[in-house]
């Protein structure tokens, strides 16, 4: 009897965490992808397309891409918390928030990504959920990091969300997982797949962004194919 009450609670408490767990995955506020186009989007109509109810983005051998290019979402957001679903083959994307449109032609974007990539080995891969700004001051935060910037521009880094390869292996390579992004002020904290990855606290004013698009990246270089869907935000 004292076993079957052991084993009861034992069951209800994983019951707890995963209703938790789903809890915090749940997506809130609006949808800005309707699942079948490209609507309030714009980006570059040979690299961009919906397939099985995902944003899709693919540069090809025989068409390899310059420079990275991006699909750019028609409104900014300052504070927010968006949510999707992502799926990485090959190469290194990311999500921009509170960015800027750099060339409308080339749709090139510029500012904080919460990054993306597709290693294999835990070893090598050093950027998924890291803070990255493009076209800007490069990594701000590793995986596993909380990071201030000071108003000098300087990096301290000034706690922990964990250790680097222990929450690489939280990421599912060539399968779907899920990416929340939250700013709130000048803290901006990327999770995958329920875990905190990176933290930024950012205090230098003339370089850090309190609102600006949102745009997902396709990267140059070799062939490869990002797919994003389910994407959900609410300021």
């Amino acid at each position: 009897m004292k076993w079957f009450r052991f084993a009861s609670v034992v069951c209800l408490s994983a019951l707890s965490l995963a209703t938790t767990v789903m809890a915090q995955e749940a997506p809130k506020g609006k949808k800005i992808f309707d699942g079948t186009s490209l609507a309030g989007w714009s980006g570059l109509p040979a690299n961009w397309r919906v397939e099985d109810g995902a944003i899709t983005g693919e540069s090809l051998a025989d068409a390899p891409l310059k420079n990275n290019t991006f699909l750019v979402y028609e409104k900014k957001f300052g504070d927010f918390e968006l949510t999707c679903e992502f799926k990485i083959t090959g190469g290194n994307s990311g999500i921009q928030y509170r960015s800027k449109l750099v060339d409308a032609e080339k749709f090139i974007v510029g500012g904080y990504q919460a990054d993306i990539d597709s290693q294999k080995d835990v070893k090598q891969n050093s950027f998924v959920g890291i803070n990255y700004e493009e076209r800007g001051r490069g990594i701000l935060v590793q995986r596993g990091q909380i990071v201030s910037v000071g108003v000098d521009g300087k990096l301290s880094v000034v706690g922990s969300t964990g250790d680097s390869d222990a929450l690489r292996s939280k990421f599912k390579v060539d399968d779907w997982n899920t990416y929340r992004v939250v700013a709130n002020g000048n803290v901006c904290q990327h999770y995958i797949n329920g875990v905190l990855m990176s933290e930024l606290q950012d205090h230098q004013w003339e370089k850090r962004a309190s609102d600006g698009i949102i745009a997902l990246q396709l990267h140059a270089g070799p062939p490869m194919k990002v797919q994003f869907k389910n994407i959900h935000i609410s300021e």
